[in-house]
């Protein structure tokens, strides 16, 4: 079964509650939701956008939550959860695309549930290239979960809440998290400055060595290690973007110590 979007017509709608966190996603929100369409119910949940991804959502048939003050995706999409018709719940960024291979197997495992949570892997693109090294052929999120679970609320790197392993299903998700270098650069400083405050109010210190010898190291460990060189100029970018990265949240978490 290929990776195109399924249509209602090919079978009955799956009994999952599909979850959308959004804001300003207008862009996106009509194809992503047209590539779940065969869930039973598609829940977007909406943190104050200004553009019209709300109107766009509803005309694509979605149910919408306006829920603003949300500190954290994680309490968004839990406030999404909680809303939900379904015993099992899919959640999807409104950058990822549904599969019929995903709908399979979402399929299959509610016929016969082997756990409560599941990982779902992502064929994930960077300017208009699958990356298939440097770490991120490994991108597999529990994404398709019981309604009783819930995410927790750390703002970098949240997580469903879950008692036991998950099982990983055999679909996968489409993944296109930067539509432009401005796009990318624009989470660069978000995340960074997230990391580094919520590191401070863990206690935890940064050093100049970790300055100095932290960037290099995650190049290379990417690079090198994981075969980001095989993904070619834009393994050598990704490899550079992400070290850069770590430089940035240590500088930070520095900056913070010494009261800036």
């Amino acid at each position: 079964m290929g990776a195109g979007t399924s249509t209602v017509e090919q079978g009955e709608r799956a009994p999952v509650s599909v979850v959308i966190a959004t804001r300003n996603e207008a862009a996106n929100i009509a194809a992503c939701i047209d590539s779940v369409r065969w869930a039973d119910e598609i829940l977007v949940v909406d943190h104050g956008s200004t553009d019209d991804t709300r109107e766009q959502a509803e005309r694509s048939g979605a149910t919408v939550l306006l829920v603003p003050d949300a500190p954290t995706i994680g309490q968004l999409r839990n406030a999404a959860i909680a809303r939900a018709q379904n015993r099992w719940v899919l959640v999807v960024d409104a950058d990822e695309r549904g599969t019929l291979d995903l709908e399979q197997a979402i399929r299959n495992a509610i016929a016969i549930p082997a756990c409560t949570a599941y990982r779902v892997p992502r064929k994930d693109f960077f300017l208009g290239e699958e990356i298939k090294h440097g770490g991120w052929e490994a991108d597999r999120p529990v994404r398709f979960f019981d309604s009783v679970l819930r995410y927790d609320e750390r703002r970098v790197h949240e997580h469903v809440v879950t008692s036991g392993e998950a099982s990983r299903l055999d679909g996968f998700l489409l993944h296109y998290p930067y539509a432009s270098m401005d796009v990318y650069f624009e989470k660069f400083v978000r995340y960074s400055r997230w990391w580094a405050e919520d590191q401070m109010r863990k206690g935890r210190h940064a050093s100049i060595a970790a300055v100095i010898f932290k960037p290099p190291a995650r190049f290379i460990s990417m690079f090198v290690f994981r075969l980001g060189f095989l993904d070619g100029a834009r393994g050598v970018v990704l490899a550079a973007l992400a070290a850069a990265s770590v430089c940035a949240k240590y500088v930070r978490l520095w900056a913070l110590q010494c009261g800036y």
